[in-house]
């Protein structure tokens, strides 16, 4: 009687492995992650044995990078697509990530050799799509799943750039589970990157994401590229946020705004002129954000509402919420702002996610307008850190965020004192978040200090 293969369970998040199904994994301690999945081939556990190098012996050869023609794709990625490389993009379904990837291989395919990989979709529907976008005539197709043969294909063509939409619907033989595990999963990425080094192929894997917003799959998969891309958005509402989770070839505080439209993603260069317009309404304020190297005006929008629950709500959209319940535990403190018997929302306007300290002083502006019920003055904006003792500290380039500011019309500009910064624009100081409070909110117009 043949003898059948032994199952194994392995964690999604760390990789642990074991021969029994456990509700808690042991190495990390997440619950439900242990998956079942055909145990890996014994070896005969001997190698090859390779010469070493010294660092000083590598010769080193600089490849430009690869312009995707989707100028705010270039910026997140630093500039531009590395040769060889392998990027993820992961998102939620109908967030754009498939038509994105395609606007690029059209932009690429014009001096290079550009492939998708599709394993979701047949060839007649990418076409239908590509119809609409314009300019993908030249991009070459294959619909396959199996993984062996998209690695020999690959091997054999040697495309400049490779899109695989998507890394979860690749299946080896070799392996039992089915495809989307853990197992089939780590063992595509794994293999594409080796194919993708040795064939000097760039390859970019579109991901299936969780609930929470995470690339499905293991967390070795995040390991294992050179890039992470998060694609984020409403699908209901008209702009995307692209932003890098990891980056090997450049920043990960940089971020991309695309617009959809009926011809497909569109790149907003200004997004200040999007997302930071403000009409003077109670609850409301003007902030200049640091992106990496572009500032960003976004408003800010906060409700404050009376609550008979025991314990108030801080509920916050777009900010951290531990920063969040310190901003209102300094203002009730140190600014004589009551909110203990308060619930406190606040949102940042067009879904944008903001993780800089520079936020917090229109932050708590936003509080106190919604809270007093005064609007913030008419033609301001704001940036500073909120300490705990109440004092408030100079934002990182201040001079980047003036400017700005002086270039989208905003008339004065509330700023912690010590803040350097010559634009034109008149800059309001303040010491503390009391005084910024009371030079913030009223009808007059600011006097700069």
């Amino acid at each position: 009687m043949a003898k059948t293969a032994s199952l194994h369970f392995s964690c999604s998040e760390c990789g642990y492995s074991t021969g029994r199904w456990l509700g808690r994994c042991p190495s990390c301690g997440s619950f439900g992650t242990l998956a079942e999945e055909a145990a890996p081939a014994a070896s005969n556990g001997k190698g090859e044995a390779k010469p070493l190098l010294r660092l000083a012996d590598v010769e080193v050869e600089e490849a430009e990078r690869i312009p995707t023609g989707v100028p705010e794709l270039d910026r997140v990625l630093g500039g531009g697509l590395v040769p060889a490389s392998l990027v993820l993009v992961g998102g939620e379904p109908g967030v754009g990530k498939s038509t994105l990837l395609l606007m690029a291989l059209a932009a690429i395919s014009r001096d290079r050799r550009a492939l998708l990989v599709t394993g979701e979709e047949s060839t007649a529907q990418v076409k239908l799509r590509a119809a609409r976008l314009g300019g993908a005539k030249r991009v070459e197709i294959l619909a396959e799943t199996n993984l062996e043969t998209v690695c020999a294909t690959l091997e054999r063509e040697r495309p400049d750039v490779c899109v695989i939409d998507s890394v979860q619907t690749l299946y080896s033989a070799d392996i039992g589970s089915a495809p989307g595990s853990v197992g089939q999963v780590r063992e595509a990425a794994a293999r594409l990157l080796r194919v993708g080094k040795e064939a000097g192929v760039a390859l970019f894997l579109v991901g299936h994401v969780t609930k929470d917003g995470s690339v499905a799959g293991p967390r070795v998969l995040e390991h294992l590229v050179d890039c992470v891309l998060q694609f984020e958005g409403d699908r209901y509402h008209a702009h995307r946020v692209l932003r890098a989770a990891k980056n090997r070839f450049g920043s990960t505080n940089e971020l991309g705004v695309f617009e959809m439209t009926g011809a497909g993603l569109q790149g907003v260069p200004d997004p200040s002129a999007v997302f930071g317009q403000s009409a003077g309404e109670v609850g409301a304020a003007v902030a200049c954000v640091l992106e990496g190297t572009r500032p960003l005006l976004l408003e800010i929008q906060s409700l404050v509402s009376p609550t008979d629950l025991a314990m108030p709500r801080r509920v916050g959209t777009g900010v951290d919420p531990k920063r969040l319940a310190m901003i209102v535990a300094v203002l009730s403190r140190h600014a004589g702002i009551a909110l203990g018997q308060a619930d406190v929302f606040v949102n940042v306007a067009g879904g944008v996610r903001i993780d800089e300290p520079g936020a917090d002083l229109p932050v708590a502006l936003a509080i106190a307008s919604a809270a007093r019920g005064a609007a913030v003055r008419a033609g301001t904006a704001s940036f500073g850190e909120v300490g705990l003792t109440g004092r408030l500290r100079p934002a990182t380039q201040a001079e980047r965020r003036a400017h700005e500011c002086a270039k989208l019309g905003i008339e004065a500009v509330l700023v912690p004192i010590g803040t350097e910064a010559r634009a034109k624009v008149s800059l309001v100081e303040a010491d503390t978040l009391r005084q910024a409070v009371s030079a913030g909110l009223g009808k007059a117009k600011l006097e700069a200090a």
